[in-house]
């Protein structure tokens, strides 16, 4: 695998990151040595905070965890990470399989026979309304008004439709379609 390490608010050492490398060994049965994992360690408060991004074609895998130590974001990450490989091996096995994936998918027949069966998610509510044109500080107040989440909206500068959502640390983030 090919890291690329960020350090947010703090410094990465050469330590840390052979630490982050060995520890991610265990993904190696899973992966081919092309695959990239985008991994960015962030301090915030007391917290060490640790993303990690594994693009795999139309699909990235992605966790995220806060804990006291470095090593314990670390680990518990893995942890996360291991867990959406397990849950979704099906699903991914039928999305890749015939194309020249990244993923090995025999790595995920050694011993993950216990691994619990996936419920299908299914739509339970479709939900429709008109959608304005408006910036997206007007979309952000709106979406504060009704005490949502996360917001859709015509933005009328872009004249694309683009999503404001409130993010874990109180701020918003706004999501812009891009088309490739």
């Amino acid at each position: 695998m090919k890291f690329t390490i960020y350090g947010k608010n703090m410094h990465i050492s050469d330590g840390l990151k052979e630490t982050l490398e060995k520890k991610f060994q265990k993904f190696d049965r899973y992966f081919d040595k092309e695959t990239e994992v985008y991994v960015t360690f962030k301090k915030e408060k007391s917290y060490q905070v640790i993303e990690v991004t594994i693009p795999l074609g139309k699909t990235i895998l992605r966790a995220e965890e806060k804990t006291d130590s470095t090593m314990g974001s670390i680990e518990a990450v893995i942890d996360k990470l291991e867990g959406q490989l397990r849950k979704y091996k099906t699903k991914l096995r039928k999305r890749y399989e015939a194309q020249d994936s990244k993923l090995n998918f025999e790595a995920f027949d050694d011993g993950d026979e216990q691994a619990p069966a996936v419920d299908e998610p299914k739509i339970v509510r479709t939900k429709r309304f008109a959608i304005k044109p408006m910036s997206p500080e007007e979309a952000a107040m709106q979406m504060d008004l009704l005490e949502h989440d996360f917001f859709v909206f015509l933005n009328a500068e872009t004249d694309d439709v683009n999503v404001v959502y409130r993010r874990k640390n109180g701020d918003y983030g706004l999501i812009e379609p891009t088309f490739a």
